[in-house]
């Protein structure tokens, strides 16, 4: 029975208690605690149920490694599913709930599964749910969507904040052991910038439980001391409950720090993410004991023989009155010893060895009164909900039982294995270690970084040395080596931290599973516990031949999700090169995947939330507009105004009078948003002739020209108009929202195919307030201000010129998108707001009106020019659109011209844009489908076309309408019909998709 130890407890504040409810029931426990210590001090063995068989789980680790103490905790705003019990430190008023049960903990229906396992072997939901096909829908998919995933999802908003934090340093030091103290201490004595990491709340790591002696006095004492003298240095930074979770390429690293889990009344962030830039990382990050695999290893009360010494010393805390202790190494008898010392029973220690009589640790045990059974373990764990006893059997596997031994823990030990995951994360190779029975990391396959050098190491126990002197040694000489790597010396008189030989803790594991003469597993021993993975299942695995360590990982889901094979890598390559006749290096490992523990996903969010998930992108110009009665539209993350509405106006009354105005006097458009990238480079011109169908490189200095961009399948992603600044130089102008993703398009080509082009791409939207001035008498506004000749002669249609207008630096393009007579200028985004001022109010005796992103719709619609995201929906090529003027002849490639080649690209029978006019006036529903002639198999009427845009023309007083058309531009003057949504049909003429000013007399005056 679990209890809470009269010694022990070196972690907790015994005079603070501190009270918490789990599934509802009050429990106390003590400052210090975690929840896991705490819920075993009340005896909670019963903590979960497994995911596919629903079996009772209890606690099995005391770190992060821990399996199955995955609980629902808080409650509402402060809600946070599948939080390890060992993880969460105890504080006063914490709630915590049970998972993957119902109706209860105690009494679970779905323990049912245990009955149906032969049904439910390894890879049975490949097999299982494909025939028959019709009850897929309304049988198969409820039962799998309800029984996927653990823990239940929050439902309502998280109302803590979080937050990302972004340092550099020299040296990154993963781990706050005392190997990691070590490298940490000697790096930081060569002056080099020094950040440690540890993901506990406490310094040392398994030192402190298990004792000896460094530099002369006690661990602890050195700890203390260490952690001292790094505190009091400048250049070091220590950050204790901060995990380590993925190191990348380039000396990246992301770190995840808990801040107020533990103390939720203290205000500021919750999580906070590092994002840090390392000149070289130390991988301190020890070691995991490894379970052995027998019957009911997976019984509450049968925990890891280390986990079970560390809730005696560091919590007092036992998790039986008698257990039995069953091991293939010396750390093990180190559990058994501690338990005697705090007044608790060891019926027997179960050792798969043979070891002599008169070696070390047998005396220790002898002395102690502990039995020892040599060549034993356990056939199988007696009990239900809680162990209750084991039966023992030979370790040569035969089966037969030799003795029942009645008991209520079992505390198992099958080696260590370092924990290599971070040094596997950015290309780590590892290599056996036949004497440990572990993968290690292969020094001579480090990482690399850009240069070709190691920028991460390994110290200690992740180094697979598991003696203290051995393994203070390796810290020192990892963090000389990283020094030597950064051009940084340690100080002459720098020496190593020295263990006392009595402080080298016992260690010298035999592998014991199937290869040679060893063990024989047991079908229904468990590998992984939480994907409830068998033996049998990885053997099963093997005989389909799943033989691909990576294959029988996914069929089975051996050490996947968040548990990435902590305690079950080991054991389950062994198990399948057992089923294999091979030997555990030829069958390999698999892949570590960060995060090494898992993240909260508000902390990869950090402060994008809310209003900041997705900033608001604001023009300079933008207070002006929100005081002068912009309706706002939101175009990609900027924000335009669609209309300005004038006191009781509607809006569309304020569109027709926007449209009106501009067409007869002047209106002035915020043209901030449009997308402007500087193309600059001695290949520039080359490498716009790849993107662009049109040619650029011809263009010359001071001139412009409309350009259509496709991706390499053939469609249409962009357009604009493209200006030649200088003879290495381009000014792309891209849509609105377009900017990012065409910089990044033009970034991949370039980085990934023409990476030997010299082409350099910057973004520069932002810097640039643009405004169009639009008009008859837009040219006269402009010759008011002064300073700049914009006359027809001096500035022609698609130029453009640097210059000076009403004492405004400017860069103005004679360019149009209303078909009427039109200036886009440039200016600095500071002076923005300035010449906007400027600007109306020269044209306040011109009729001047600003004009919204609706009245610019009207206007290009009325000259037919297309727009991308209306005329395109991801499917059309310019072909489509009858932009084959803009597709070059002289160009022998750009991206999407081998695709135009395909047959179906080519089909003279594709939908094509024309021009829609109503035979009564109407406007023509946006997105309406034209019905042809026919019915397709399904009943349904053929569709011949979709009306793309659609709107009511106060220059024409009438709807007017763009569309792709079967054959359209063949069909002129047809009339087809559009069913609407509303139940009525509108009947539509085909006309030219040019309604107003198809000479352009008015643009080019």
């Amino acid at each position: 029975m679990s209890t809470r130890l009269a010694t022990g407890g070196r972690l907790l504040n015994k005079s603070k208690a501190v009270s918490f409810r789990f599934n509802g029931k009050h429990m106390t426990g003590f400052e210090g605690d975690t929840l896991a210590s705490a819920l075993l001090a009340n005896d909670q063995m019963l903590v979960g149920r497994s995911f596919k068989y629903h079996r009772p789980r209890g606690i099995v680790a005391a770190g992060p490694e821990e399996p199955n103490g995955l609980v629902n905790l808080g409650e509402g705003s402060s809600f946070e599913p599948n939080a390890r019990v060992t993880t969460t430190e105890l504080f006063d008023g914490l709630r915590a709930e049970s998972q993957n049960h119902w109706p209860s903990l105690e009494f679970d229906v779905g323990a049912i599964n245990k009955y149906l396992s032969r049904f439910l072997p390894a890879g049975f939901y490949y097999k299982m749910f494909i025939h028959p096909r019709p009850l897929w829908k309304h049988v198969y998919e409820p039962i799998i969507r309800h029984s996927a995933g653990l823990g239940r999802a929050p439902k309502e908003r998280d109302q803590d904040t979080y937050e990302h934090f972004y340092a550099f340093c020299d040296v990154l030091v993963i781990g706050g052991g005392v190997a990691g103290l070590e490298a940490a201490r000697a790096a930081a004595l060569s002056g080099a910038r020094v950040l440690v990491m540890e993901q506990n709340a406490n310094w040392g790591g398994r030192t402190p439980v298990d004792g000896g002696e460094i530099n002369d006095a006690p661990a602890q004492a050195w700890i203390d001391a260490t952690v001292a003298e790094l505190e009091g240095m400048e250049n070091v930074t220590l950050r204790t409950r901060t995990m380590g979770a993925g190191v990348y390429d380039h000396g990246y690293v992301l770190g995840y720090e808990r801040l107020t889990d533990h103390a939720p009344e203290v205000s500021g962030p919750r999580h906070r993410l590092w994002r840090v830039r390392a000149g070289h990382i130390i991988t301190a990050t020890g070691a995991i004991e490894r379970p052995l695999s027998f019957a009911g290893n997976d019984i509450p009360g049968v925990m890891l023989a280390a986990s079970v010494r560390d809730y005696v010393v560091n919590y007092g805390v036992s998790v039986g009155d008698r257990t039995v202790v069953v091991t293939n190494n010396d750390d093990a008898y180190l559990t058994a010893f501690a338990l005697k010392h705090a007044g608790l029973d060891v019926p027997a220690i179960l050792d798969a060895r043979v070891l002599p009589q008169d070696s070390e640790v047998m005396a220790q045990a002898k002395a102690l009164g502990i039995r020892v059974l040599m060549g034993q373990g356990i056939s199988s764990v007696k009990g239900g909900k809680r162990v209750t006893g084991v039966a023992i059997c030979s370790q040569a596997g035969e089966g037969a039982v030799l003795e029942e031994i009645t008991c209520d823990a079992v505390a198992m030990s099958g080696g260590w294995s370092p924990v290599v995951h971070l040094w596997s994360h950015c290309g780590g190779k590892l290599k056996w270690d036949t004497v440990n029975a572990c993968f290690s990391p292969d020094p001579d396959n480090a990482p690399q970084g850009a240069d070709g050098g190691q920028f991460v190491s390994t110290a200690g126990a992740a180094s697979g040395l598991f003696q203290m002197d051995d393994l203070l040694n390796d810290a020192f000489a990892a963090a000389d080596g990283t020094l030597r790597c950064l051009g940084k010396k340690l100080p002459r008189d720098a020496k190593a931290s020295k263990a006392a030989p009595s402080s080298e803790a016992p260690m010298a594991p035999v592998w014991l599973m199937p290869q040679g003469a060893s063990v024989k597993l047991r079908e229904k021993a468990w590998l992984d516990y939480q994907n409830d993975v068998k033996v049998s299942d990885v053997r099963l695995a093997a005989q389909e031949g799943f033989v691909s360590v990576e294959h029988a990982k996914r069929y089975t889901t051996l050490g996947m999700a968040t548990d990435q094979g902590k305690l079950s890598n080991i054991n389950g390559l062994a198990t399948l090169a057992g089923a294999l006749n091979e030997d555990i290096p030829s069958v390999g490992t698999t892949t570590f995947r960060p995060p090494y523990h898992p993240i909260s996903m508000a902390a990869l969010g950090g402060e994008a939330r809310d209003a900041t998930f997705q900033p608001i992108r604001r023009t300079p110009m933008h207070d002006w507009h929100e005081t002068n009665g912009a309706q706002w539209e939101p175009v990609g993350h900027w924000r335009r105004p669609y209309a300005y509405i004038r006191q009781d106006e509607s809006t569309h009354d304020a569109v027709m009078r926007e449209v009106t105005n501009t067409r007869e006097k002047m209106g002035l458009l915020d043209a901030s948003t449009l997308g402007k990238l500087i193309v600059k480079g001695p290949d520039a011109g080359e490498f716009l002739d790849m993107l662009y169908t049109n040619m650029m490189s011809t263009l010359k200095p001071g001139k412009c020209r409309y350009g259509l961009m496709c991706n390499d399948n053939g469609f249409l992603i962009d357009d604009g108009v493209v200006a030649r600044i200088d003879e290495d130089t381009w000014l792309c102008h891209t849509t609105t929202g377009g900017a990012e993703r065409i910089h990044a398009h033009m970034e991949e080509w370039l980085q990934t195919e023409w990476w030997d082009m010299k082409v350099f791409v910057a973004n520069v939207t932002e810097q640039y307030a643009q405004i169009a001035v639009v008009g008859p008498n837009a040219r006269k506004a402009l010759e008011k201000l002064g300073g700049m000749d914009v006359s027809a002669e001096a500035l022609g249609f698609m130029e453009w010129a640097d210059g000076v207008i009403g004492g405004f630096n400017v860069r103005v393009y004679r360019i149009s998108f209303s078909g009427e007579l039109s200036y886009e200028i440039a200016v600095d985004a500071s002076h923005g707001q300035a010449f906007w001022d400027a600007l109306m109010a020269v044209g306040d005796e011109l009729g001047v009106m600003p004009y919204g992103t609706e009245c610019l719709h009207i206007l290009r619609a009325e000259k037919g020019f297309i727009m991308i995201g209306d005329e395109t929906d991801g499917t059309v090529i310019p072909q489509d659109l009858n932009l084959h003027w803009a597709l070059s002849k002289k160009k022998e490639d750009y991206l999407g011209k081998r695709a135009h080649l395909r047959s179906h690209m080519a089909d003279p029978n594709r939908w094509k844009l024309v021009g829609l006019e109503t035979t009564d006036g109407s406007v023509l529903p946006d997105g309406a489908y034209a019905v042809g002639e026919g019915s397709n198999e399904n009943g349904q009427r053929n569709m011949i076309g979709r009306v793309t845009s659609s709107y009511h023309s106060p220059t024409l007083g009438k709807g007017i309408a763009m569309g792709l058309v079967h054959n359209g531009p063949d069909r002129m003057g047809e009339e087809i019909e559009f069913p609407g949504t509303d139940g009525k049909t509108y009947k539509a003429r085909i006309v030219d998709p040019v309604f107003y000013d198809k000479a352009g007399e008015k643009q080019n005056v």
